[in-house]
Order: C-alpha cells, then structure tokens, then sequence
C-alpha cells in the first residue's frame, strides 16, 4: 500500500505546497502591485479557488470516464502555466490571471479518488491519512519557507519555485504511480447531481469543507497585514509566528488522525476543531498585542490541522465506488468556494468593518456548523473482503441483497470481488460459503 500511494501522496503535496507557500506573503506583496486595493488582493489570494470550483466537478467526472492519469496531468499542466504568469506579473490585474489559472488545474479529488483506487478497502483510511500527513508536512515547510524566501529573495520566486514542483510532479506521475485497476462496480444506472448531493452526511461534509477553507483564506489574509501594517513586522519575520503555529498544528494531527480513524471519532475530531477556530477567531479579533495575536494564529493552525487529515477520508466512507470521483470533486469545489468567498470578504472586511466585529460574526457560524456536525452521525463500522473469482462465483442474487452486502464491484485488474459488508448482518464465513 505505502509503495503505492507514497508517489501520489507526494504529488498533491507538492502541489498544495505550491499553493501554500505564496500565502504567508501573498496579501502583502500583491497590496503593493499597481492598481491593487485590498478588494482586489482578496481575489488574489482566494482567485485560484474560483476556477477551482468551477473545474474540480468536470475534472472528477472526466477522470471517471477517461481515467486518472491523463486528467492530472493536464491539470498540473495548467497549474505550471498559472505559476509563470504570476512569477512574471507586474500588476494585480496580471497576477489575478495566474492566480485563476492555477486554480483551473483542478485535480485534488482525482489524486483522492486514484488512491481510493488503487488500496484495497480496508488500507484506504491509511492512505488517506498518509496524504493529509505528507499535505500537512507541505503546509508546515511552506509556513516557514515561503516569508523566509520571499522575504529574502523576492515573492516572484516563489512562483517559479511553484511551477518547477508542478513539472517534476508530471514526472513522478509518469514513472512511478501505477495504473490505476479496471473496475466494474454494481451499479447500472448512470451517475446524477442526485446522487452526490442526496446524500445528507455527505452534504454536511460539504458544508465544513466550505467553511474551513473560508476561514483558513481568510486568516491567511488579514495575518501578514496586521502584523506588517498595525504592529510593524517585516515580512521576513513572519515566520515567527507562522514556525509556532505549525509546529503546534503538526503535533495535534496525528493524535486527530488516529482518535478519528482507529477509534471512529470522526464527528468528535470535528467538532473539536471547530472549538479552536471559534477561541481563535475571538482571540485575533480582540488582541491588543502581537504577542495575543500570535497565540491566536498557534490557536487556530491547531484546529485547521485537526481537521484536514480526515475530512477527505470520511467524505469518501459516505461514497459508493462509482460516485468518488464525483463525490470528491464537489466536496473539493464546497472548499475551493469557501477558500475564494474567504478572500473576498476579507478584502471587503480590510476596508470596511473592525476586525471584532467580523470575529464574533465568525463565531456565530462556527457555533451554527457545530450544531451541524453534533448531528452527523460517524460512519458506520464495516469490513471488506476480497475473493478470487477463479474460486468463488459472482452470485449476483446474494450480492445485490442490500440488507447484508453494502457495495460489491470487480477489480478486472486482478480478477477479484470487493464486498462490503456490515458483520452485524452477515458473516464473511457466510457469504464465501454462499459463493462457492
């Protein structure tokens, strides 16, 4: 499983360090472009997540039907393009075009859904894990090299920095990530909006994508703002608050991961996290000091970090197999959209409404989502199994029988039969005696 997933792990790591390592500086540098306001720097920093929204749906559902590995390179493509426009920008209106270019390179949901793939059911919680791991490594290395290089060298670099990562992805795409194997799953009517958002615990996972990416965007914003404009940082020194908030992220993600995934916490680790937001937000919005402020980002990157290395694990166990791709692309568009609506009020929030006030506003919905979340319930706990069809048959009569088997499909690949099952209701005894 690990020498499977590794490669892809560290594909959308390094695409979202590409992403992640502009944002500690990006409001700061783009506020001194020409023609920039802090309206206009709030598309900037949220911009890539509007073509995000707009692709990550058509991106999934074409990855469904002409597979995995053409759709993510063409991806990573625009996403290197994206990166030279904005290395080369000289104004906002430039850096805006790279930014909604990058952001049109939507393949988040089908390296998800290519892992979903290629590990067996019972290793997927694994690997999920793995990638919000390696995504959060990303984070935390982009945290602190990104004011660092920007501060030291300049922010264009950084972009060319982004561009290079997306080409040596295709790379490692190419040669080392295994095709994906030739599924046929079990159902024959064809996929519809219906059926990826009927789903009401799959909604709810929309939902907290959207307003996590929100409020991370729009920390990302007023951060470096605040503490260069109102308490006299320099960029370079940004890193100070930023090495603390991750290191503290970094320690609270593993716990989160493990709680959520072995013990079946998930809704718990959520709801957790929404707690750190609301004291982080309340903390920052009232600080009198960079010390309190400060405290407030650690406070916040705890939750942010709680929350990202399951969200995408526990969307995909609310899933059935032909639904992933899909599933996954609008969860990710949910989260592109809160990542471009959090920019776009933060920049409205810069020039028009105290930072207290927009807090406790924060925090209000964040109480609304915890109600939400408290409402979920966590998935249920199931098992696969996985039988040679050289030894057992496909009686589809005992597969279809929805009260005992959840979902059933054939791995053509290796000529096996996946099949969920809840052993409340049938033992795996049972049904490969009902098999042979």
């Amino acid at each position: 499983m690990i020498k499977s997933v590794m490669p892809l792990s560290f594909i959308i790591a390094l695409r979202f360090f590409g992403l992640f390592i502009v944002l500690p500086v990006i409001s700061v540098y783009a506020l001194s472009l020409e023609g920039s306001n802090a309206t206009l720097v709030g598309i900037v920093v949220g911009g890539y997540a509007l073509t995000q929204v707009i692709f990550q749906v058509p991106f999934g559902i074409m990855s469904d039907k002409l597979g995995r590995k053409g759709t993510i390179i063409m991806g990573l493509f625009l996403f290197a393009i994206g990166s030279l426009i904005c290395a080369i920008a000289t104004d906002i209106y430039t850096l805006m075009l790279g930014r909604l270019l990058q952001g049109s390179g939507a393949i988040g949901a089908v390296v998800t859904a290519m892992i979903s793939d290629i590990v067996k059911e019972h290793e997927r919680p694994k690997a999920m894990a793995l990638m919000g791991m390696f995504i959060g490594l990303a984070f935390a290395i982009a945290m602190i090299s990104g004011p660092l290089i920007g501060g030291f060298i300049g922010v264009p670099v950084l972009f060319y920095i982004t561009m290079a990562l997306a080409l040596i992805s295709i790379y490692i795409l190419v040669k080392k990530v295994p095709n994906p194997p030739k599924i046929t799953h079990t159902y024959n009517e064809k996929l519809n909006l219906k059926d990826v958002l009927g789903n009401a615990n799959i909604n709810r996972m929309h939902i907290t994508n959207f307003l996590q990416k929100a409020l991370m965007t729009f920390a990302f914003l007023v951060i470096p703002i605040l503490l260069t404009k109102t308490y006299g940082w320099e960029k370079k020194e940004l890193w100070y608050v930023y090495l603390p908030a991750m290191i503290f992220g970094l320690l609270s993600m593993a716990p989160a991961a493990i709680i959520a995934e072995k013990k079946g916490k998930f809704k718990e680790i959520l709801a957790l996290g929404i707690l750190f937001f609301i004291i982080s937000y309340l903390v920052i919005g009232f600080s009198s000091s960079a010390l309190v402020f400060s405290i407030g980002v650690v406070i916040f990157f705890i939750g942010f970090n709680m929350h990202e290395p399951i969200m995408q694990s526990l969307t995909s166990k609310f899933a059935k197999v032909h639904q992933r791709g899909s599933v996954l692309g609008v969860f990710n568009s949910f989260g592109y959209l809160g990542t471009f609506i959090g920019g776009i009020l933060g920049g409205i929030m810069l020039d028009s409404i105290d930072l207290s006030s927009f807090s406790i506003i924060i925090a209000v919905i964040c109480i609304l989502w915890l109600i939400l979340i408290v409402t979920m319930p966590n998935p249920s706990k199931t098992k696969s199994i996985y039988l040679d069809l050289n030894e057992y048959k496909l009686n589809q009569i005992v597969l279809n029988d929805t009260s005992k088997i959840e979902e059933w499909y054939i791995n053509n690949s290796e000529n096996i039969v996946a099949i969920k099952f809840d052993e409340k209701n049938i033992s795996e005894d049972e049904i490969k005696s009902l098999l042979r």
